[in-house]
């Protein structure tokens, strides 16, 4: 049959009536019809118009089924669309993953980064070969060889982290307890543990504390019950311009753009992409935050802000900040930095001390005898270190700057060039040695003829040092830098290139040490001692006039004070009200003060300690003894020139001033009768209570006995500090508390026995300290 042609078909289409004619036409016979119902419905059955009712309908439906799906449809091609990106995602990251896995790349980096972390490079100047037997050679040493562990104060961690040591029913913590870095991380994946903030001032070892971390984990030395995690160390004042842009890089591009083109080894090879934001996501990275007190102060907050997002984007992963309390904790509100769990890093002890000393002196002898480990060369060791060890132990102005990691390594450096020699009483004679040694003994010992003999190199370092101070400014560019000092040789008259004297002073003396292309001090604070002696020799003392207030200056201030006669120092701080900073002073002079001066001295000492007790006096008067207890905390601390959040150790109580003890103790007893009139608190009060339970110094029955009369202990269990009882209705002796009875006993130790005998450690330290002391 032939098959019509279009046109006949719409011809056909034309003909037919549309589905309003066919219904007009039904009621039109309808009604000829009669109009009955019998006869609608017959007429209704021989007409098409049912069918074509259907048809319409069936047309209508479609219409509206066609309406409804087409959403449904649209739905489903974007949720294909959405699963087909995220199947070409997923086979991407199993393509890096794969090719990670091939190339072994986490391996390679961690070699990478403990390359950068292998040496130990601490902030004093080596010395190269040489045959001179008084100058003797200094070796950079291997990190692992010498390097402490560092001790952690947990006083201020999170309540989860008390659990860090072994649960101890028996006795409250104490003084002596270490927590390590270790310890730390192997609880890292607790609640709230995985962000860390730890403190201390300059020279404390953060810096080497992270690298010895880094450098564990980058060649897979860890103990066996921490996490295994990848290691970025990051050193905040290398990126603080970087971080403080509008548009800062993210963590993941900083580590890939930035940090791993830096580290020695990896020679311009290609990092895997999203290689470090899958290590950040998964949590399998630490990352190590070096140095956010070395950010400058008008970049802080901006770096805060970029610090709290990657914390928010990555909180899997394990994060470390390290700085000095200040920097950290006096942050300004809005853009501030707050990490879940602070730690303090504590002062070296005897012990560390002498794992230092002993282990230095090893790995010296060991290169200076060609490597070879005989016993003739360990014995020589030892009986050097030993020499050392007993100079500092026997003499208390040597033992307080040995508490300092930094200053004991210029200690040991300063007595192993100089066998024999007397070390110095006083910090700044110890700066001026060190100096005088890097500048005119070494280049003399390897019988150089260099800058550094041919002109006066200190003063040119003094006029940096001081510049750079009242610029607030720990590094310089090296374009700045050479500027700077063609000035200062120019006016010195010293026929020199600046770019010269540069290179010799930085490869032979190493006072200026070079980082990437800027250059600063080996430390800060041979900066503030050169800044100090520059201000002493052109007798600007006004300089200091207007940095009382300022934490910046005060290392200066003190180290000029140590140089000087301080008596028109000490008459203008007076002035300005800075009364502790005057009493800094004049205990930091050997020098005579001017006898005008001495009954004001003698009131700025009372004027000092009535300041000082004034805010607990006030909270004793007014019966709120919490606050009382927290602030006899406050005030012991800063007596031994310590800060919030750290504690009092053995050494700090057997030295613990009799003095302040006793303002202390006066104060709690006279402001705690009850309506007898009898004192219930005070150390004097803790100290009978002691007496009548033995005089116990460590943790044992008596000790315990003593803890149930204060009402530390109760039924079997140590009370927590919020549950203590902080009225007069408490046990007698239940305060000073000071939130941890893990030192007070100490104490009472010095308090008892001849102020010749040492105090032993143990809870009972607190108290024999107060009975030495008489309280």
């Amino acid at each position: 049959m032939p098959e019509e042609t279009p046109q006949k078909e719409e011809a056909k289409d034309a003909e037919k009536p549309d589905l309003s004619s066919r219904v007009t036409d039904w009621i039109l016979k309808l009604i000829m019809a009669g109009g009955s119902v019998g006869a609608g419905w017959a007429l209704f059955k021989e007409s098409d118009l049912p069918k074509a009712l259907v048809s319409g309908a069936i047309a209508v439906g479609a219409g509206y089924v066609t309406a409804l799906m087409k959403p449904v449809h649209e739905g489903n091609q974007r949720r294909l669309d959405d699963t087909g990106k995220a199947i070409d995602k997923a086979i991407d990251r199993t393509t890096n993953q794969l090719m990670v896995k091939a190339t072994r790349f986490d391996d390679r980096y961690l070699q990478w980064q403990a390359s950068a972390c292998e040496m130990d490079r601490p902030d004093i100047p080596r010395e190269p070969v040489t045959s001179d037997t008084q100058h003797k050679t200094i070796t950079a040493l291997l990190l692992e060889k010498v390097y402490v562990p560092l001790s952690l104060d947990s006083r201020s961690m999170l309540p989860g982290f008390r659990t860090l040591q072994p649960r101890q029913r028996q006795r409250p913590e104490s003084p002596c307890d270490r927590l390590d870095i270790w310890q730390v991380l192997a609880r890292i994946r607790q609640p709230g543990a995985q962000q860390l903030a730890i403190l201390a001032w300059g020279g404390y070892g953060k810096t080497t504390l992270l690298k010895h971390v880094a450098y564990t984990y980058g060649t897979k030395q860890q103990p066996r019950h921490v996490p295994k995690l990848l290691p970025f160390l990051l050193n905040l004042r290398d990126y603080r311009h970087v971080l403080a842009q509008d548009t800062p890089p993210s963590l993941p591009e900083l580590i890939t753009t930035q940090h791993i083109p830096r580290l020695p080894g990896v020679d311009g090879e290609k990092v895997p992409p999203d290689w470090a934001k899958e290590r950040l996501k998964q949590g399998a990275a630490l990352v190590l935050l070096d140095g956010f007190d070395e950010v400058a102060k008008a970049q802080r907050p901006l770096v805060a802000r970029w610090l709290n997002t990657q914390l928010e984007r990555y909180p899997k992963s394990v994060f470390i900040l390290t700085s000095r309390p200040r920097a950290y904790t006096q942050q300004a509100p809005g853009d501030r930095l707050d990490l879940a769990t602070t730690l303090w890093v504590r002062e070296f002890d005897q012990s560390d001390r002498q794992q230092f000393v002993q282990q230095w002196y090893s790995c010296q002898e060991y290169f200076a005898s060609g490597k070879r480990d005989m016993p003739e060369v360990r014995q020589r060791a030892l009986t050097a270190a030993n020499e050392l060890l007993h100079q500092i132990e026997t003499r208390d102005e040597l033992k307080a700057l040995a508490k300092n990691p930094l200053l004991l390594n210029m200690i040991v450096t300063f007595h192993w060039r100089f066998p024999g020699a007397e070390l110095p009483n006083r910090r700044v004679d110890l700066y001026r040695d060190i100096c005088r040694l890097q500048l005119s003994y070494r280049p003399a010992a390897r019988k150089l003829q260099t800058l550094l003999t041919q002109c006066d190199v200190q003063p040119i370092l003094q006029r940096l040092a001081l510049d750079m101070m009242q610029q607030r400014q720990e590094r310089l560019g090296r374009s700045v830098l050479l500027k700077q000092l063609a000035i200062y040789l120019t006016q010195a008259q010293e026929q020199v290139k600046a770019v010269d004297f540069l290179e010799q002073v930085e490869e032979i003396s190493e006072l200026l040490v070079r980082q990437e292309n800027e250059f600063e001090f080996a430390h800060l604070s041979f900066q503030e001692y050169l800044a100090a002696t520059q201000i002493a020799q052109s007798r600007q003392a006004a300089l200091l006039y207007q940095h009382f207030q300022d934490d910046w200056w005060k290392p200066t201030i003190l180290l000029y004070a140590a140089q000087t006669d301080p008596t028109s120092l000490i008459r203008e701080a007076i002035r300005q009200g800075a009364t502790d900073l005057a009493y800094a002073c004049m205990q930091e002079t050997t020098k005579q003060i001017d006898p005008s001066l001495s009954q004001e001295l003698l009131a700025l000492k009372q004027t000092v300690q009535i300041s000082r007790y004034a805010q607990l006096e006030a909270y004793l008067k007014q019966q709120r003894w919490r606050k009382a207890d927290l602030e006899t905390d406050r005030l012991m601390l800063a007596t031994v020139g310590k800060e919030a959040g750290q504690s009092l150790n053995s050494e700090d109580l057997r030295s613990f001033p009799c003095e302040a003890l006793h303002a202390i103790d006066n104060l709690w007893l006279k402001y705690s009768k009850d309506a007898t009139g009898t004192s219930k608190f005070g150390f004097s009060v803790q100290k009978q209570i002691w007496i009548e339970c033995g005089r116990p110094m460590d943790y044992n029955r008596n000790w315990v006995k003593f803890c149930d009369l204060v009402g530390w202990h109760k039924e079997g269990d140590w009370v927590d500090y919020d549950n203590l009882i902080f009225d007069l209705n408490a046990p007698g002796g239940a305060f000073p508390f000071v939130r941890a009875a893990r030192w007070r006993s100490a104490i009472v130790h010095r308090l008892r026995t001849p102020p010749a005998a040492p105090a032993p450690a143990g809870p009972g330290g607190l108290f024999s300290r107060a009975e030495t002391c008489r309280v």
